[in-house]
Order: C-alpha cells, then sequence, then structure tokens
C-alpha cells in the first residue's frame, strides 16, 4: 500500500527515486513553497520561487548544496543572521573546501577561474577531439548492433573529453574512468548516513596536485596550465590547495550529469513519436530536443540552500539557519510557467532556455556549454552512423510498459543502465 504523501521521505522513499515528478505534483498542493514533516527543511516546487532562492546569495548559502538539507546544521543558530556561524562551521560540511559549497567574495573569486575553463575557443578547440571520440565509439556499437549506453559509451566518452580539454595525460585517464565507474553516487539513498562518498575525489586531487606543480614549473597549452600559472581578479595569486580543489571538482563534477543527461536524452529520441526521424532530416533540432530534456528530465532533480539571514521566498517567511530543497525538477514542470502541457515533450517550446536545469544566478553550471557540446556531438555520430536506434525490449520492455533502473540518488536523475538496439546505416 502506498503510504501518504506527507509521510514519504524525499530522501530515502524507493518510490520518489523511481518517479520523483509524481511526488512533486502530489506536493504541489500544499504550495510552491512547503514545510516538510520528514526533515526540518522547506520544499521549493514553484518555478519562480526556485530562480528567486537561486538568485538570492545574500540571503541563501550553498554551503549545504553537496551534504544536502537531510542533515540538520551542525550548530544551533543565533540570532537573525548566521553568516558567520555558517563560515566557522564550513569544515563539517561535504564539499565545504568546493567551488559549488562557496558563497560571496570567495565564490566570486573562483569563478572568474573557472571562466578560463569552458570559453568558446577553447571547446572549438576541443571539439574535434569530440567528434573523433564520439565516431570511434558509435562505430563500434554499432558494429555490435547492439550497447549499453551508460557505461559502455556515455561515462567514458565524458571521462575522455574533460580530461582532453584539462590536459590530463593519456597514461591516467583510463585510471580515472575506471575510479570513477566504482565510485558511489552522489546523493545515495543507499547510505542514508554518508550519503555522498569523497573517496573518488580525494583520489584524482593527488593527481590534480602533482600536474598543478608540473603545469606552474613548465607551461603548456592546456587548462591546467593555464589555471596553474592564473590569477584572482584583483591580481592576488590562488594557493595550491585552492587550485587542487577546482580542478578535482572541475573534472568530476559534471561528468555524471552529462552522462545521464545522454542516457536521459536519448529515451526521448527513440520514444518520442517521430523525434527520431525529425532528428535524422534536421540537425539542427537537436539543440532544442535537448533544452526539452533539459527541462523534463534534467541530470540534477534538486540542490540545496540554508537561509543565512532572515528572509522570504515569495511571501513565505524564511528564519536565519532554515534549509531549503530546491527542487529543480519540479520547477522544470511547474504548470503555472510551462502551461498545462508541462508533463509533455514539445520540440522548440517557447522561452525553453528558462528552464534551471543547469542552475540560474552566480552558481549557474559553468559546464553547460561543454555538456551540451558533448551530448549534441554524440547524437550526431550516432545519426550518421545508423539508419534507426531502439531500446532494447529485452532489456527494458516494450514501448509504452518500459522498466528501468534508476541511479540510488536524490540529486542525480539518471538511469543505471540503458540498452540499445542499433542498426548500421545503409550505404
Amino acid at each position: 500500500m502506498t503510504q501518504p504523501i506527507k509521510e514519504r521521505d524525499y530522501f530515502t522513499d524507493p518510490g520518489v527515486l523511481r518517479d520523483p515528478y509524481q511526488y512533486f505534483e502530489e506536493m504541489r498542493p500544499r504550495g510552491p513553497v512547503c514545510q516538510l514533516e520528514t526533515h526540518d527543511c522547506l520544499l521549493v516546487t514553484g518555478f519562480e520561487e526556485c530562480v528567486e532562492v537561486l538568485r538570492n546569495p545574500a540571503d541563501f548559502s550553498s554551503l549545504n548544496s553537496l551534504a544536502s538539507s537531510a542533515f540538520p546544521l551542525p550548530f544551533t543558530p543565533e540570532g537573525s543572521d548566521i553568516s558567520a556561524q555558517l563560515e566557522a562551521h564550513r569544515d563539517k560540511y561535504v564539499g565545504g573546501d568546493m567551488v559549488v559549497t562557496y558563497d560571496d567574495g570567495h565564490h566570486t573569486n573562483v569563478r572568474a577561474l573557472i571562466s578560463l575553463m569552458f570559453t568558446p575557443s577553447r571547446l572549438k578547440a576541443n571539439a574535434a577531439f569530440m567528434r573523433e571520440y564520439a565516431g570511434e565509439l558509435a562505430s563500434k556499437a554499432i558494429a555490435d548492433g547492439k550497447v549499453e549506453l551508460v557505461h559502455t559509451i556515455a561515462t567514458p566518452y565524458v571521462t575522455m573529453v574533460i580530461a582532453d580539454l584539462m590536459g590530463v595525460p593519456p597514461e591516467d585517464r583510463t585510471l580515472f574512468e575506471a575510479k570513477i565507474a566504482e565510485g558511489q553516487t552522489v546523493g545515495s539513498i543507499n547510505d542514508p548516513d554518508s550519503p555522498t562518498d569523497m573517496s573518488v575525489v580525494y583520489f584524482i586531487a593527488e593527481f590534480m596536485g602533482r600536474y598543478l606543480q608540473e603545469r606552474a614549473a613548465n607551461p603548456g597549452e592546456d587548462l591546467l596550465s593555464e589555471l596553474a600559472t592564473a590569477s584572482y581578479p584583483d591580481g592576488s595569486k590562488p594557493d595550491l590547495i585552492e587550485l587542487i580543489s577546482l580542478s578535482t571538482f572541475m573534472f568530476a563534477a559534471g561528468q555524471d550529469t552529462s552522462a545521464k543527461l545522454l542516457a536521459n536524452a536519448m529515451r526521448y529520441v527513440v520514444d518520442e513519436p517521430d523525434l527520431q526521424q525529425q532528428l535524422r532530416e534536421d540537425r539542427s533540432l537537436i539543440p532544442w530536443m535537448l533544452e526539452e530534456v533539459l527541462r523534463l528530465e534534467g541530470s540534477s532533480k534538486a540542490t540545496h540552500r540554508v537561509a543565512r539571514r532572515d528572509t522570504k521566498i515569495g511571501d513565505i517567511a524564511v528564519p536565519a539557519g532554515k534549509q531549503v530543497i530546491v527542487a529543480l525538477a519540479a520547477a522544470g514542470r511547474d504548470p503555472k510557467r510551462w502551461g498545462d502541457d508541462a508533463n509533455e515533450f514539445k520540440l522548440k517550446r517557447p522561452g525553453i532556455k528558462q528552464h534551471v536545469s543547469f542552475g540560474r544566478g552566480s552558481h549557474t553550471c559553468a559546464g553547460a556549454p561543454l555538456a551540451r557540446a558533448e551530448v549534441a556531438t554524440m547524437f550526431n555520430a550516432f545519426l550518421d552512423q545508423t539508419d534507426n536506434i531502439e531500446i532494447s525490449a529485452a532489456h527494458h520492455g516494450a514501448r509504452g510498459a518500459r522498466n528501468y533502473e534508476f541511479e540510488p540518488s536524490f540529486i542525480i536523475r539518471g538511469m543505471d543502465n540503458l540498452h540499445l538496439d542499433l542498426q548500421a546505416k545503409t550505404k
């Protein structure tokens, strides 16, 4: 028997894991901002309200964005402004030494370094590698006539792309790929006491430290060299620990989400009526398809914030210390923003790039241009070499009655596997 919605735990309920959209729709009648009964935090499902929180770093800290709102604060909030308390306890938070959790000037300075990483010219220089490697992976899969997309294609592809962009030595790339594959998913519901395991991050950090010291002594043309010799906007130099943290995060952070986006998008391309044929005939529709998939099934279900001071979301009072789940997946399907067909796929939906799947405001995902380029490149490779792509009915059931296994995460939305049947292009 299904439990009443008020008793379901967003962070641990397997039913919410399988279908978070149903959970969010059932919560909407309680308002776009509501207090959870299972945890002392607010759930924000409204599009406008999510944007409001994301664009207000003055009142909402990102310190708990990796730790999540599932855990109580490691201190007792005192007064109407707890900004100093949050900073004093930063070392108590998972990922508290990473840019995704930074606030204020520290965040501004480090984001300035990130702007070096994903410039149009750098992505253009990386495009040839993306096309060649995507073509190789697609070609091998199509020769086999079938493939498991997530682990055989998507994960190695995004790992190698960011490795090439940053200048990770070729001999270490396969090592990183294997280590990432072994790691626990971010926000795992299978380990409620420690849902975000940092062991893979620490493993990669050791290598990044060595690379950065080598590049500082002998700079090259790669991104790690640029970071090793970079300065903050005021001319001061970041220390080595900060550069290690930044390069490790940028290497690791976007891989899982980009890989999941590729698989999520493939589901729609195959099963949405006529969509595959439309994309084959007009490749300019691929970016439109990706944006609509990001809205409907983005790789990040939620991010988290904590109120730094007494504030409001809309007309709801939020006291200092209150934690907030910013439900990106719910915002993407809010009928107040997207209309009565918010749960339906619609190519060339008006205003589609306003979705919040990559966040909004100062913490907008800096790797979004790379993710879009990676996925579009891989789809072009598959469409170039096939006449038809199908989801394996033997593994996932017939069209209209698919069965999928999802990553056990309250942060990531993505399939654990996706099996495809591939028909090679006739000459």
